[in-house]
């Protein structure tokens, strides 16, 4: 067990608190974190949803629908490769609580209720998913930091610069790469560089895809340091699959990029231009009942 984090190079040295108490109640501060990483991403969308055609209601019915469609993928991918963990006691796959979550299986979860919601509430899904996609960043990034208050999702050990060291209760210091860190910085960057580009995309998806291709770059090279992979043999799992996503967005951005794209195609254009036509319709409902009208008479 550890107590001590430090990151010598920054004259840094703290133990803190994995979680708190209120009465009965016992409060990881993991997963305060990742509930202030959803809740910022939902106000991020709820800000800019009218830039992408997308209504503040959708929004929040996804939420509510998606988030626990994401948490069971992202348990299940997890339990799916270290099912030798499981299979004395299946029952515990369910004891969440305990921990074991992926997150490439709520990725992979929460985009599958994207387009879900997307059939049923008739919205385009490539608009949706460069909206959700930045969203993505923001909670990544912020969750990360629960990795850091559990002493865990950390990478190899190393004597570089950016090297955190982690104190055992017997007073021995080891230094590892804060690959969480990583990460949290790499979301971070991905998401001020998506903001920006996102209000100059030229077609609905491209956001989307810029958000696979960076984040799958990062996440191939961060998970090569980690010790706590996820494995397919001999395959690191979640690193095959961010070098796999990252190539094949990669290549579709190429592919679009030379290709000319009418930015009056847009779907946020389309809802506008829908929701004109809909309200000149009332102004021409009179006048064309009047000429029927003079017409029977």
């Amino acid at each position: 067990m550890y107590t001590t984090i430090s990151f010598p190079s920054f004259g840094i040295s703290i133990n803190p608190p994995s979680y708190f108490t209120i009465g009965p109640l016992t409060i990881h501060i993991y997963g305060v974190l990742i509930a202030v990483g959803l809740m910022l991403a939902v106000a991020y969308a709820w800000r800019r949803s009218h830039e992408f055609g997308i209504k503040e209601d959708d929004i929040t019915d996804g939420v509510l629908c998606i988030v626990p469609f994401a948490v069971l993928c992202a348990r299940l991918y997890y339990c799916v490769f270290q099912w030798e963990q499981y299979a004395a006691n299946p029952i515990s796959v369910l004891y969440i609580w305990k921990g074991g979550l992926a997150i490439y299986g709520g990725v992979i979860g929460a985009a599958i209720g994207v387009i879900v919601l997307c059939v049923v509430k008739k919205i385009k899904a490539p608009a949706l998913l460069d909206l959700v996609s930045l969203g993505f960043l923001i909670g990544q990034c912020i969750g990360r930091w629960g990795n850091f208050f559990n002493r865990e999702a950390f990478g190899a050990e190393t004597d570089s610069f950016f090297r955190m060291g982690l104190t055992t209760v017997y007073g021995t210091t080891t230094y590892y790469h804060p690959t969480f860190l990583y990460e949290s910085v790499w979301c971070l960057a991905g998401f001020l560089l998506l903001h920006f580009l996102s209000k100059r995309r030229r077609y609905d998806g491209q956001i989307a895809l810029g958000y696979v291709a960076w984040y799958g770059f990062g996440r191939a090279w961060i998970e090569g340091l980690r010790t706590d992979s996820l494995y397919l043999g001999s395959l690191r799992v979640s690193q095959v699959l961010a070098a796999l996503s990252c190539l094949t967005a990669t290549l579709v951005l190429i592919y679009n990029a030379r290709r000319k794209h009418d930015p009056q195609s847009l779907y946020v254009h389309q809802v506008e231009r829908a929701a004109q036509e809909a309200a000149r319709e009332p102004e021409a409902g009179p006048e064309a009942e009047e000429e029927n009208y003079a017409e029977g008479d």
